[in-house]
């Protein structure tokens, strides 16, 4: 006990952690779970924020295809015919949420499809997961996509901040990529859970947390060979 004050303290008042370079062509943006059924107005699983994120989104793509990089968007996916059951999870879930979780996040149905107003480009891919991370082996295609590329920094956006995007962030830091999570390009149910995940990305040095502004602005002032 008698450490972990001056260590908590140390944690707390440290610098914000920083990348110093953003090369767009090593660089892939992750746009995780921006769908009807979470955007929608009315929706079963609504984020209303969610709605407010997708101009910000929007630019990360267009800077980003226009550096080399690649957008991914992943679709929260559930498949009944999944061989790698997540059984623990939809024990802990009430039967209500879990019939409705699964009627809108089936393939075809109209909730699971990506929200109209994101910036989707040909050559940007759309991909489905069935857990709340991207990494997991088995559930998703990303890991292979990125290593395949030479993909070493990753820009995370989307929702939720405290589900799927922090999941997400966490597995990719402790792979070894080089994490951004814009402050303003991810969103939750609630304020308190979305401030909670960007203090906990940034305290704990899982990735680098600023405004799409200015990891923009560093990308574009990083020089490609850097």
């Amino acid at each position: 006990m008698t450490q972990s004050v001056p260590v908590r303290a140390m944690m707390e008042n440290r610098p914000r952690p920083r990348f110093s370079s953003l090369i767009g062509r090593r660089t892939a943006h992750l746009a995780i779970d921006l769908q009807v059924g979470f955007l929608e107005r009315g929706a079963p699983f609504e984020v209303a924020a969610a709605r407010a994120i997708v101009p910000a989104v929007n630019r990360v793509s267009a800077a980003l295809r226009a550096a080399g990089g690649l957008n991914i968007f992943l679709r929260y996916t559930i498949d009944p015919d999944e061989p790698q059951r997540w059984t623990s999870y939809q024990e802990l879930m009430p039967a209500a949420q879990r019939a409705l979780s699964a009627e809108a996040f089936r393939r075809g149905a109209p909730t699971h499809a990506l929200w109209p107003e994101l910036d989707v480009g040909a050559g940007d891919l759309v991909m489905d997961k069935t857990r709340l991370s991207a990494f997991i082996p088995g559930t998703c295609d990303a890991q292979a996509v990125l290593a395949a590329r030479g993909i070493d920094t990753l820009i995370i956006s989307g929702c939720l901040t405290d589900g799927c995007c922090e999941s997400t962030a966490r597995d990719a830091a402790q792979m070894s990529y080089r994490v951004f999570f814009p402050e303003d390009g991810n969103a939750s149910w609630s304020e308190e859970g979305h401030q909670a995940t960007l203090r906990t990305m940034s305290r704990m040095a899982f990735a680098d947390v600023s405004p799409v502004d200015e990891m923009l602005a560093l990308m574009a002032g990083t020089r490609d060979g850097a």
